[in-house]
């Protein structure tokens, strides 16, 4: 699904049972890439990529679980064949570690295979810059889905990846054992929802799930997010 990002290609494609939205972004210029978690299809997201003769420079995770990284091992040695360097894999914050390295538990508890646990080349932490594939993107700890959960800002695109944090008309899941619902409210509302008050106005998002949304519909309208 192609998606409009200012000054970059970018499609958004669904990837495992539980079609979790892995980004696939790139200059049009130097087809310089970036893929923002790959949870598992690594066969249709490395099809997708030599189609489009795309260089992966980084892979971007928003945090640990299965359906968002599990693809990322499989996508890596895939890409040696097709392009001189590895990627540089980026994780959540450290917090997520635990999650990463359990990812085939949990695809075992799922009954899904091809899944397997990611190794990262660096954690990232609030205030981080990223600049891969001609673009900066600011790194947000927005937990409470899980605890090391991160969001990938493009300030300059208006544009943000957030992983399982925010849904059009719904937030992330918190019923699990280091879920905190509570945590994850006060996150979204003192750590994105503010950057509608920062210059150029509103941010659209890519959630893990669904459909895309912004910030300004998501404030005025998510029933969550509302008192």
């Amino acid at each position: 699904m192609p998606v409009a990002y200012p000054g970059m290609q970018i499609n958004v494609i669904p990837v495992t049972p539980f079609r979790q939205n892995c980004s696939v972004l790139w200059d049009p210029t130097t087809r310089a890439a970036l893929v923002v978690d790959p949870g598992g299809d690594a066969d249709v997201l490395l099809a997708f990529i030599t189609r489009h003769n795309l260089t992966v420079e980084a892979i971007l995770l928003t945090h640990g679980h299965l359906d968002h990284a599990g693809g990322v091992a499989p996508l890596c040695r895939g890409l040696e064949g097709v392009q001189p360097n590895r990627p540089v894999v980026i994780g959540p914050d450290e917090h997520d570690a635990f999650l990463l390295s359990s990812i085939t538990e949990q695809a075992r508890h799922f009954g899904l295979s091809g899944l397997e646990n990611a190794s990262v080349d660096r954690f990232t932490r609030e205030g981080d810059v990223l600049n891969y594939a001609g673009r900066s993107l600011r790194v947000l700890h927005v937990p409470g889905h899980t605890p090391g959960h991160v969001v990938f800002v493009d300030d300059q695109a208006r544009f943000a990846f957030v992983g399982d944090v925010l849904f059009q008309g719904s937030v992330g899941r918190t019923d699990f054992p280091y879920g905190d619902g509570p945590l994850l409210i006060r996150s979204i509302k003192d750590k994105l929802l503010p950057l509608l008050d920062t210059p150029g106005g509103d941010i659209t998002f890519v959630p893990g799930h669904g459909g895309l949304s912004t910030l300004a519909t998501e404030r005025a309208s998510n029933p969550f997010l509302q008192g």
